[in-house]
C-alpha cells in the first residue's frame, strides 16, 4: 500500500512478470479521497502478449496512513467512446 499519491500504481507483477502494465497516469483529485485516472494494459495468461490499452479511474482512501482503493471503472476501446460522446452531450463541449 502506498502512503504517498504519487507512490500509487495500477502496475502489478507475478512471480517476476508484468501482468498490468501502466502506460500513464493522471491524479484528478488529491487528499483523503484521491482518484486517479490510469492507462494499462494486460498480459494475456494464454499467449504471454499485452492486450489492447485500457483506461481504469480507479478510487482512493487514505486510512491509517496508507492508500486503500475502493471503487474502480474499467473503460475499453469499446466503451470509452460512449462515455466521451455522453460526457460532451452533457457539458457541451
Amino acid at each position: 500500500m502506498a502512503s504517498d499519491i504519487d507512490e500509487i500504481t495500477i502496475q502489478y507483477e507475478e512471480d517476476g512478470q508484468v501482468v498490468v502494465e501502466e502506460l500513464a497516469k493522471e491524479i484528478l483529485f488529491r487528499g483523503a479521497w484521491t482518484t486517479i485516472l490510469f492507462l494499462y494494459r494486460e498480459r494475456d495468461p494464454k499467449t504471454g502478449e499485452f492486450g489492447p490499452p485500457k483506461a481504469g479511474l480507479r478510487r482512493y482512501q487514505k486510512w491509517q496512513g496508507t492508500f486503500r482503493k475502493k471503487d474502480a471503472i474499467n473503460l475499453t476501446e469499446k466503451t470509452a467512446p460512449a462515455l466521451i460522446a455522453k460526457l460532451q452531450e452533457w457539458f457541451h463541449f
